[in-house]
Formats: structure tokens, C-alpha cells, sequence
């Protein structure tokens, strides 16, 4: 669902200079096990699947947790407050070493970072985009600047 919303984000405010970025991550579940390649196949076909394509920029799959997290997350999870104190049970669901507090919980943990590059949010991966929307609004405001970027930690869901 939240693919969508986001396709429906980026189409609503992409104009106005919002700028989103989708990290495919396996560490969740195993729920993203296909390669670069497959993963946009997936999207299209499975989940969401009828045609589904992102109109935002997806990077290539890698760790958003543990010893080889990408340098953007260890940035972002040092520049907001985590999203909750208890990180799950980690049997057989999350796939990473020396579990933090500030870790990515799970999929769809979203961050909003200024046009000045500094984080300024993290939202709990549940949290739906249409209530997000209006923190990106109020940031995107002249007084805030003239582009935000909602990045995310995310998987297939």
C-alpha cells in the first residue's frame, strides 16, 4: 500500500521539488531475497503488482543495519531519535548483527530530510504516508526551503 501512496506523493508534490528515494533492504523477514534486477520485476508484477512502477529513484539493495550499513543510514539514524525503544523479536526476522535502539525497525521507517541536508524527522514504518504529507508540506514552505527528500529504509512488502 505504501508504494502506492508514495507513487501518489511524488506525483502530488514531485513538482513543487520533493525528491524520494527508496533503499531496497533484505534485513527485514528476508522479505527482499531478489537480486538489482529482480527487484523492480517484483514491484510490477507481485507486490504491488498490476504494472506497478515507482516514479521515485531506487537505489541498489544493501544493509541498512548492522556492520554494513550504507554511511546515509548511520548518518540518519545518528541525527533523529528512534522511532520506539524496543526493536522486535529478533528470531528468524530481523538479519542483522549487533542489534541498536536507533536501528531501522523494519520496513518502511521513513526519514524526511531539508533542503539543507539535515534529517529533520523519522517516522515509525507503520505510519502512513498521507500523515507524513504534512510534515514534508510544512517543511517545504519558503521560510523551510524549496526541496525536502523523504528517504526510506524499505523492502518488499
Amino acid at each position: 500500500m505504501q508504494y502506492l501512496e508514495l507513487n501518489a506523493l511524488h506525483d502530488e508534490l514531485g513538482s513543487s521539488g520533493l525528491v524520494i528515494l527508496g533503499f531496497p533492504c533484505n534485513q527485514f523477514g528476508l522479505q527482499e531475497p531478489g537480486s538489482n534486477e529482480e527487484i523492480p520485476l517484483g514491484l510490477k508484477y507481485v507486490r504491488p503488482g498490476g504494472g506497478f512502477e515507482p516514479k521515485f529513484q531506487m537505489f541498489e539493495k544493501g544493509d541498512i543495519n548492522g556492520k554494513k550499513e550504507q554511511k546515509v543510514y548511520t548518518f540518519l539514524k545518528n541525527s533523529c531519535p528512534p522511532v520506539g525503544n524496543n526493536i522486535g523479536n529478533p528470531l528468524n526476522r530481523l538479519f542483522w548483527d549487533s542489534l541498536k535502539t536507533n536501528d531501522v525497525k523494519w520496513n518502511f521507517e521513513k526519514f524526511l530530510v531539508g533542503p539543507d541536508g539535515r534529517p529533520w524527522r523519522r517516522w515509525h514504518p507503520r505510519t502512513p504516508v498521507a500523515q507524513v504529507k504534512r510534515d514534508i508540506i510544512f517543511l517545504m514552505k519558503p521560510q523551510h526551503g524549496q526541496q525536502s527528500i523523504l528517504m526510506l529504509g524499505r523492502e518488499q512488502k
